[in-house]
């Protein structure tokens, strides 16, 4: 009886007189004795049916909704019914998406994939932040600093969210990617920064959260899958004037190095099936494209399970001296070689001769290898389960260089990682030394939740001391480069062009196959190396650049001719001999 009370007033305020008879006949039940029952079965099917009678031709659930939106759809029987419309079929309506990107190429794709599947649902991308009624920012955590950027970067975002509620629709914050798995909880709650959050393996279900904010809540699916590729989804490449793409084939990792958040943000390995992955390649280079980058955790254990011919029967081969913590895979597979392809990031493990071989044989697999060390000292590789030793890892360089004479080499490193000793220290120097990389990505250690080292290690490494090593292993780092890129000083170089160099609109810039910077006038050049004719260069073409300088960071030299990857050339020797020719010329340059 309390409750009917309790709805009096919204009966009195909504139900129309004409319904009366029907609420009338919703009795309260009192508690009574059995033995006190007079009423006959008879006399209670009659009341039963009267009951049945007046509740169908009474008042809906429908009618007690004011100002709910219907919409009518046809019935097999030619009748209209009502549907209540939750979602509308074209979820983006035109809205206009704004992504920011951090972080490495892998989140490249992945704003890729994820513009497609927003743009399949009627959404438009956008390239300038104030028109933008959905922001995403595709985050990194694999370190704090890149952690507390996206922070910064939300509370600026959330300013300028209020500042549009007062003329603009209310403009929707996302959050995409590694930090979106990683930091959950503390995303939803931390004052309210943020509407949407979706993990890497949840892109497909950006329509329906961002219907959900639109709706006033928060939403979030952060779910890991261990199948999930995105293989049927063709991404909507961004790249520079489309001169060049990277293609996922591969997400996920299973190494559990002790200082890695990877594996707990993205997943299990998994391998696109290799089909998908050649229709990719062939749509890029039926749109231009001239490069391709391979993307993966550990891109190089790629394996395609999905169809028996890519599968043999004889297990991974890993590099000599190295070993890993789970079970090796099975199976090989090639790729279209079609273009110039690189690949990364790649684990050292998984170059056994056989893919030294293929690099080298294959002109249009670049012959540059991005090769991980993290550390010079055994005792530390140890700790961080790399899998390897030192020994092990220069024994790998030599193997490298003896299939690949001109390999180009790039590294990471970690200073200060837990318990990294002075002697720890001075080894990765040496090994820097030792091996003379072209690039180098280097970074001081910084503890992640969910790690092995985050329960099992001490990040017992001062902080100013970790600058400092940091700041040794760079200084190193670029030594070695200088003298590395110095022995190019006179040769001739492949160059896909990328654009007009930064510093100067004069100039043009492009990348040598093993991935170095090269600036060059821009200026007119012969269309082939033997001939009188000249033409432009432009964004896309390849060139042969004589490179006349050095630093550790890139060569500067002058274009000679038009090429192409698969254009059959002079002989080396005859190059060099009709180069020097212009010898005068080309070193008076400025």
């Amino acid at each position: 009886m309390e409750f009917l009370m309790t709805l009096k007033p919204f009966f009195k305020c909504t139900i129309p007189k004409h319904w009366t008879p029907y609420i009338r006949c919703i009795q309260p039940r009192h508690c009574c004795n059995l033995s006190n029952t007079k009423e006959t079965s008879g006399e209670k099917r009659n009341t039963v049916q009267e009951f049945k009678s007046q509740l169908s031709s009474g008042p809906t659930l429908q009618d007690f909704i004011h100002g709910l939106p219907v919409r009518k759809t046809s019935a097999s029987d030619g009748q209209h019914s009502h549907e209540q419309s939750y979602f509308s079929e074209e979820l983006g309506n035109s809205r206009k998406v704004f992504f920011e990107t951090y972080g490495c190429q892998m989140n490249v794709s992945d704003t890729e994939i994820a513009s497609s599947i927003l743009q399949s649902k009627g959404y438009q991308r956008t390239g300038t932040l104030s028109e933008a009624d959905v922001v995403l920012l595709v985050t990194c955590s694999i370190r704090e600093k890149a952690e507390q950027t996206i922070w910064n970067r939300l509370q600026q975002l959330t300013a300028m969210k209020k500042r549009r509620l007062k003329t603009h629709a209310p403009m929707k914050i996302g959050i995409l990617g590694c930090m979106a798995e990683r930091l959950k909880t503390e995303l939803l709650e931390r004052e309210k920064l943020v509407d949407v959050i979706a993990g890497p393996d949840a892109y497909r279900d950006l329509p329906r959260l961002l219907a959900v904010a639109d709706g006033g809540h928060q939403a979030s699916n952060v779910l890991l899958s261990l199948e999930e590729t995105y293989a049927d989804i063709m991404p909507v490449h961004h790249a520079p004037h489309g001169y060049s793409a990277f293609v996922s084939i591969m997400r996920g990792c299973d190494n559990m190095c002790s200082y890695c958040i990877v594996p707990f943000t993205r997943g299990r390995e998994r391998s696109r099936p290799i089909s998908s992955i050649l229709e990719e390649v062939r749509i890029l280079s039926d749109q231009g494209v001239k490069e391709v980058t391979l993307l993966g955790q550990n891109v190089n254990s790629y394996r395609d399970t999905s169809e028996e011919q890519f599968c043999g029967p004889d297990p991974t081969q890993l590099s000599r001296g190295f070993k890993t913590i789970y079970r090796t895979k099975r199976g090989v597979s090639q790729i279209d070689p079609d273009m110039r392809v690189r690949f990364t990031s790649p684990h050292p493990k998984d170059f056994p001769d056989e893919v030294l071989h293929l690099i080298a044989e294959r002109g249009n697999i670049c012959q540059q290898i991005h090769l991980p060390a993290q550390s010079g000292s055994t005792e530390i590789l140890k700790a961080m389960r790399r899998g390897y030793s030192r020994e092990a890892y220069l024994e790998l360089v030599e193997n490298i260089r003896r299939i690949i004479p001109e390999v180009s080499l790039s590294s990471d490193f970690i200073s200060g990682f837990c318990e990294e000793t002075e002697d720890d220290h001075q080894q990765t120097l040496s090994l820097i030394r030792e091996v003379g990389y072209n690039v180098g990505f280097l970074f001081a250690y910084s503890m992640r939740k969910k790690t092995h080292a985050f329960y099992r290690l001490q990040d017992d490494v001062p902080a100013e001391v970790k600058r400092r090593r940091l700041e040794e292993c760079i200084s190193v780092f670029r030594e070695e480069a200088a003298r590395v890129n110095s022995a190019l000083v006179g040769s001739t170089q492949l160059v896909l062009v990328e654009g007009e160099s930064k510093r100067s609109a004069k100039d043009l810039c492009g990348r040598t196959d093993g991935n170095m910077k090269v600036i060059f006038p821009k200026e007119d050049v012969a269309v082939h190396t033997a001939e009188c004719n000249t033409a432009p260069v432009n964004v896309g073409d390849y060139v042969l650049v004589k490179i006349l300088s050095s630093t550790s960071q890139s060569l500067r030299g002058r274009a000679v001719s038009l090429s192409t990857l698969k254009q059959e050339t002079l002989p080396r020797q005859e190059l060099d001999e009709h180069l020097a020719s212009d010898a005068t010329m080309i070193e008076n340059s400025p």
